[in-house]
């Protein structure tokens, strides 16, 4: 059961916000995207409010086919690396996590590891890896592939992957560098486990050269609304980002996951699952609608229309905003992000206008207008009702959004006693109620 006592919450920081025109919105601030003070404050701010997270996403690449039309909304292509930016917020943090995205199709099981590993030390166990297999052939042509692999394909790489880098990061048993003077011995040589994989993917023989970590090893996080990707997060994740179009497909999805835990041996409380959250808040429910209609009206047409087909996998280009979408313009098979396009043909199907489309959709992340208390009562109640443990708060203005959730609704929250006052135990681990993983090797030893 969801304890809505210890209400996960994290942060998705996108540069000025998830709003595809939230760049262009009073407040924001030009080049962001590259201002590491800018991302401190963020974080600080997240810090706190006792947030659980603070999370980068990420897409290798720059979008190369209708440039004109994606640089009205330039999310992702003047960005940092993740993990050379989280490591710079460890530094001016001191709890919350730190957890980033690092894809399963392009990158090499060994330098995940290690670069993880690494971050996972320098942060005094607050690191977490978003286990994703990318869903862009922009991306893909920068690593030497023509497009992508089948969804199938790349999934099964990504299990390989997953495999080999929880391998890697047991390389050291917990106790094996001692630093002994007296013997001359830095560690104890029986205590050092090398990975021999031969798969279908990737060959690795060799062990990770840093020690095991402070959590025993970063937490995993994964979205994936497939049958695979479901499959893949009830073996493997720690936090999966759940849908939020409704209450009910949160439900389904949340006990759809949870009841598959068992068949690995694992608990219901050994993953935590996160719905995605807008939030716009206002003196009244009517006075935060307004404001999200007014920053609707910046978002160009062209965008909208290539920002829905992307997702959707369809070429929208040429129709009107004002009128529905023809039901043929829906494919019949969507292999990139699968969430993403159901939730447009539903809303497709609903009847809306292109234009609708545009100001309603947002990723499969609910949308939420409304005071603070109203906004408290809302996650109170979809953690009670099993909808997920928590929420991915993907404001859609930075930092504007964020000050004012912190502000708002996190001392409603405490108020209650749905959110903690303050940080317990030292890792991110502790702060997600996540048990720490016993070393595979010393395991076996226990269990001979």
């Amino acid at each position: 059961m969801a304890d809505k006592r210890n209400m996960v919450l994290g942060l998705l920081a996108l540069p000025n916000g998830s709003h595809s025109a939230a760049w262009l919105l009073p407040g924001a601030l030009d080049g962001a995207s590259v201002n590491i003070d800018y991302y401190h404050r963020l974080a600080q701010t997240a810090e706190r409010g006792k947030l659980d997270f603070f999370f980068i996403a990420d897409r290798p690449s720059v979008r190369v086919d209708r440039m004109e039309v994606w640089s009205r909304a330039p999310t992702y292509t003047n960005i940092l690396e993740p993990l050379t930016l989280l490591s710079a917020v460890a530094g001016v943090t001191s709890h919350i996590g730190l957890g980033a995205t690092t894809s399963t199709s392009f990158f090499e099981p060994y330098n995940v590891a290690r670069q993880y590993g690494s971050l996972d030390h320098i942060s005094g166990g607050r690191a977490a890896w978003n286990v994703v297999t990318s869903a862009s052939n922009d991306s893909a042509r920068n690593f030497g592939l023509d497009k992508l692999p089948p969804h199938e394909e790349r999934y099964a790489r990504a299990r390989e992957f997953v495999e080999v880098v929880l391998s890697l990061w047991d390389t050291w048993e917990d106790d094996a560098f001692v630093y002994d003077h007296e013997a001359g011995l830095s560690y104890l040589p029986e205590k050092f486990h090398p990975t021999h994989h031969h798969g279908t993917y990737f060959k690795v023989d060799g062990g990770l050269n840093i020690s095991r970590t402070p959590q025993g090893h970063p937490v995993i996080i994964q979205a994936g609304a497939s049958e695979t990707g479901k499959a893949l997060a009830a073996e493997t994740a720690e936090v999966v980002f759940g849908p939020s179009a409704s209450m009910k497909a949160a439900q389904d999805f949340y006990a759809d996951l949870k009841g598959r835990l068992a068949r690995f041996g694992r608990d219901r409380d050994s993953l935590k699952i996160v719905s995605g959250i807008s939030i716009v808040l206002g003196a009244t429910e009517e006075e935060a609608r307004a404001k999200l209609a007014s920053w609707h009206d910046y978002v160009h047409p062209d965008l909208a229309r290539v920002w829905i087909g992307e997702d959707l996998e369809a070429d929208l280009t040429d129709l009107p905003l004002d009128a529905p979408v023809p039901e043929d313009r829906i494919p019949t098979n969507a292999r990139m992000h699968k969430a993403y396009a159901d939730e447009i043909i539903a809303m497709v199907r609903e009847g809306l206008t292109l234009r609708e489309i545009c100001r309603r959709y947002n990723r499969s992340r609910a949308v939420l207008c409304g005071t603070p208390l109203q906004i408290a009562d809302m996650m109170e109640e979809w953690v009670s009702a099993q909808a997920c443990d928590g929420f991915m708060l993907s404001p859609l203005t930075l930092p504007g959004c964020l000050d004012e959730f912190i502000d708002g609704v996190i001392p409603e929250l405490q108020r209650r006693g749905l959110f903690r006052t303050e940080y317990e135990g030292r890792t991110l681990r502790d702060l997600l109620g996540l048990k720490r993983p016993a070393n595979r090797h010393v395991a076996e030893l226990v269990d001979a």
